[in-house]
């Protein structure tokens, strides 16, 4: 019988009504413990020959190099090599016209990754089942490609759901009226879904979604929240309503990127003071044990053009955590969570 162990996301330093960039120590510390006591595996490095050998690895150069010519052709841009991309935070090698795509597309340092951090404030459980979460926001096209490995069995994980959820431009985020985001009075904002939704893997484990480049907010550096749902069902209205999950973690991208990006309309409308990824606690927390900085390159010249990222990150599906809502997406719109507690199970 497959062992499972119940997590829950401890919530009290970091309740709803709290400010996004609220201290979660005590949330970090309860799931750094936890792992620490289970000797969780945190990264997919013993991983990589099995990868290889099955054809993961080929197969996901072929698909990514597929996907950043198509990318292209859709925003009109000139079908060239991705020569203006960043040195990569893993990597010392200037890329140019000539790099062959097997080192620009298939480097290990976006196949190590298994960050478990903390929820945060503003989950929104009820999310829609989409790959276009951008909505009505404006801001530089953004492409996330993810993959998700068992780091037990080292195979791709298959049919399960990936939730991801970040803030827009000005670094507000949807489903949520609460002290800090936005406009307080603004009771419509739970109804509102933009930057957030569901998205099921592939045989491959892969997933892929179009958003925007995440904005910012006080004491958080850029960031974007993703989960795992195991055997997680669609309801009739194409949303899942799931609180469990068996992957809570936190995707983060380069200082230098960022700063490029906080140059353009609308992220210079964002009054909110600017947290670098060297002052993130939870950044460092993820960094301890794995690499949570995404792959990324221009689809054009400069970022305004659109930036294509990936990571892949492995799962423990044998571990269970309990997650607690801030709010909940109904067919009839979003309701606040009047407890947003989790239960604790006995000891």
């Amino acid at each position: 019988m497959r062992a499972s162990f119940i997590l829950a996301s401890l919530f009290a330093a970091a309740k709803v009504l709290s400010h996004p960039g609220a201290d979660h120590a005590a949330e970090a510390a309860e799931r750094a413990e936890y792992f620490k006591q289970h000797q969780v595996k945190r990264d997919l490095s013993h991983c990589a020959g099995k990868l290889d050998a099955r054809g993961h690895t080929k197969r996901a150069i072929v698909r990514r190099q597929e996907l950043y010519r198509s990318l292209q052709l859709a925003h009109g841009l000139e079908n060239r090599a991705p020569s203006d991309i960043n040195k990569s935070h893993h990597s010392d090698q200037d890329y140019d016209l000539h790099t062959p795509p097997e080192l620009l597309f298939g480097t290990n340092n976006s196949c190590i990754l298994s960050p478990e951090v903390i929820l945060g404030p503003y989950y929104v459980a009820g999310e829609f089942v989409r790959k276009d979460i951008t909505d009505d926001q404006r801001g530089v096209p953004l492409y996330l490609d993810t993959q998700v490995i068992d780091i037990n069995t080292c195979d791709p994980v298959a049919r399960t759901y990936i939730e991801i959820w970040h803030a827009n431009a000005t670094g507000v985020y949807s489903g949520v009226v609460a002290e800090g985001n936005g406009v307080e009075s603004d009771q419509a904002n739970l109804n509102r879904t933009y930057l957030r939704g569901i998205q099921p893997t592939d045989p491959d484990g892969i997933s892929t979604f179009k958003s925007i480049w995440p904005g910012h907010y006080a004491g958080r550096t850029t960031h974007i929240h993703v989960i795992a749902h195991i055997n997680a069902t669609m309801l009739p209205n194409g949303t899942i309503m799931n609180t469990v999950a068996s992957h809570v973690g936190q995707m983060y991208f380069d200082q230098s990127l960022i700063y490029e990006v906080e140059k353009y309309s609308p992220y210079t409308d964002n009054t909110q003071s600017l947290t670098l990824n060297a002052e993130d606690d939870i950044l460092a927390q993820g960094a301890e044990t794995s690499d949570p900085l995404m792959t990324w390159v221009y689809l054009g010249k400069e970022a305004k053009d659109g930036i294509l990222a990936w990571l892949n990150f492995g799962i423990d599906t044998t571990i269970v955590s309990n997650l607690s809502a801030a709010s909940f997406y109904y067919k009839d719109g979003g309701v606040t969570n009047p407890n947003p507690e989790p239960i604790v199970p006995p000891s």
